[in-house]
């Protein structure tokens, strides 16, 4: 029971993976409004109208044209967030059936399936809600935060050795404040996407030639607003763009200096030289992927990647932070 509850708990957390990047890629695609109704697609519970009477009837009933495209690809991240959601409740019933035989609490698995739901939520209102920026980042960090909970229940199942005093001592604070650090970071970057803000700055190093642009932050970091607008409902200017890109620019900075720091004195010790191998490497390819992103004006196989690699750079800090916890009984 024991092996197969390990391998169902490692292939949801690959498959938690799988269904970030796909909805990086949804999102990123402009198909996250592909289906006007949720759980369904303009009626649909199983495909998308595609037959002659069936895209009729869809124009008839929602009032618009029917992108069968857009559609499929958003029903396919549909499909495979229920899959996720499907595999969580199995890793909580075994959780509650077995936690005796298993030697763990079951309490992981079930915050994971109460996670799960609200992400579901989060997905239904991020379509009715028409795209609303906080809705948008709330769904990504939700999915983000399942990852990281998944890893740490897989990172349970294994049988790993503890960290000698020393090297996991004075480093355990500093791993858990950068954790902390990259969460916000990943919310900043959320913002600019769910914003659209990307490509608010073109520039690099600079924004718009200058270190410190123009920058309206009062209506850039209004949470309850609707999609490209201020809260009053004018449009959301440059200004406010300019200050959301320039913000997560500089959440990058400060999560590359914790992080790296962390990394460093990681590779220090050896008992967690691949962990500081791992994150540094990921900070690395992350940085570049941002910097890319800008200078190529946003390809999509980039903007996929970065998202990616947000993910991993989540799981590398949550399994060192894991095996700098082992000093204590778990």
């Amino acid at each position: 029971m024991a092996i197969a509850f390990r391998r169902l708990v490692l292939f949801t957390t690959g498959f938690a993976f799988i269904v970030i990047v796909v909805g990086a890629y949804v999102r990123l695609e402009d198909a996250g409004l592909g289906c006007p109704d949720w759980p369904g697609c303009y009626g649909q519970l199983i495909g998308v109208p595609q037959q002659d009477h069936e895209l009729a009837r869809a124009k008839e009933k929602f009032e618009r044209t029917v992108d069968v495209g857009r559609a499929r690809k958003e029903m396919f991240h549909r499909y495979l967030a229920g899959t996720l959601g499907l595999l969580i409740l199995a890793i909580a019933i075994v959780a509650w059936r077995r936690g005796a035989v298993l030697g763990q609490s079951p309490f992981l698995a079930t915050a994971l399936v109460v996670l799960v739901a609200f992400q579901a939520a989060l997905g239904k209102w991020t379509v009715t809600m028409l795209l609303k920026p906080v809705i948008v980042t709330l769904h990504l960090l939700g999915g983000m935060a399942t990852l990281g909970l998944l890893a740490w229940l897989a990172l349970r199942q294994l049988p790993l050795k503890t960290l000698e005093a020393e090297s996991a001592g004075r480093l355990r604070p500093w791993a858990g404040v950068a954790l902390v650090v990259l969460i916000i970071q990943i919310a900043l970057g959320g913002w600019v996407s769910a914003n659209y803000a990307a490509l608010a700055c073109v520039d690099f190093p600079a924004c718009g030639g200058k270190w410190l642009p123009q920058m309206d932050f009062q209506h850039a970091f209004h949470l309850v607003r609707e999609l490209g607008e201020t809260a009053a409902g004018t449009p959301l200017s440059h200004e406010a763009l300019t200050a959301i890109q320039w913000m997560h620019r500089l959440g990058a900075l400060i999560t590359l200096s914790v992080a790296g720091g962390v990394a460093l004195v990681a590779l220090r010790a050896p008992a967690l030289r691949v962990h500081g191998l791992a994150l540094l490497a990921l900070l690395v390819v992350q940085i570049g992927l941002g910097i890319a992103n800008v200078v190529f004006r946003l390809p999509l196989a980039l903007a996929v990647a970065h998202n990616a690699v947000a993910a991993l750079l989540l799981a590398a800090l949550v399994v060192l932070n894991f095996a700098l916890s082992l000093k204590s009984p778990r």
